[in-house]
């Protein structure tokens, strides 16, 4: 991917982002809602996926098919609302290898605070993506960013639902060379770290906590 910044701005992606801005909208509409959104940012991510050529038989003749080449790429979730975005993308590519990083953000320094690591291996040899449904002030993206090249990865794409400019930049600043792909580039971050308009705190809205 060549752009640091894709927007997919694909109908049924803005239809349905728009549902889940809404304050009213339930737990089990907005999960549902998150989880087909998911998919079809992940077929933008997974646009320039590596092939080769296999020789299978159709009930026909034989033919040189294209398959998917080299090792299965990583899905790694921030914790936890990447896990809104990592359930749908397996229904998708049910055989990706699945990673998390668990991080949360400091109320006070909003910086954030690891608390769980565990990814699959050979990240160098793989094609990763990181899943967070927002990026915000980009502090625990890119830090998560971090934590991944330090286990190998070379090859990361960033994907989310909704970005804020100043996550956007700081991430350009920390890890240029990872391309981000979100559904929408809201206006602003506010006070308190959140993206506006947005559609609150996406880890709330998905699991019903406050």
């Amino acid at each position: 991917m060549k752009d640091h910044l894709t927007i997919v701005k694909h109908p049924l992606i803005q239809h349905k982002l728009t549902m889940m801005r809404q304050k009213d909208t339930t737990t089990a509409v907005f999960r549902q809602l998150l989880r087909e959104i998911s998919q079809l940012l992940a077929y933008e991510v997974t646009r320039e996926l590596p092939m080769t050529t296999r020789t299978i038989d159709t009930p026909l003749c034989p033919m040189d098919a294209p398959v998917l080449d080299g090792r299965k790429l990583a899905l790694i979730s921030i914790l936890r609302a990447g896990n809104g975005l990592l359930d749908g993308m397996l229904e998708l590519i049910p055989s990706a290898r699945v990673g998390f990083v668990g991080l949360y953000r400091d109320e006070a320094t909003l910086q954030p605070v690891q608390y769980y690591y565990k990814v699959p291996d050979h990240l160098g040899e793989r094609l990763v993506i990181a899943v967070d449904p927002m990026l915000a002030t980009g502090n625990s993206s890119a830090a998560a960013i971090d934590l991944l090249k330090a286990s190998g990865a070379t090859n990361i794409r960033f994907l989310c639902l909704l970005a804020a400019p100043e996550g956007v930049a700081r991430m350009k600043e920390a890890h240029p060379d990872v391309p981000i792909v979100t559904a929408a580039l809201d206006e602003r971050l506010n006070e308190k770290g959140y993206i506006v308009p947005g559609l609150g705190d996406a880890g709330d809205r998905m699991f019903g906590t406050k």
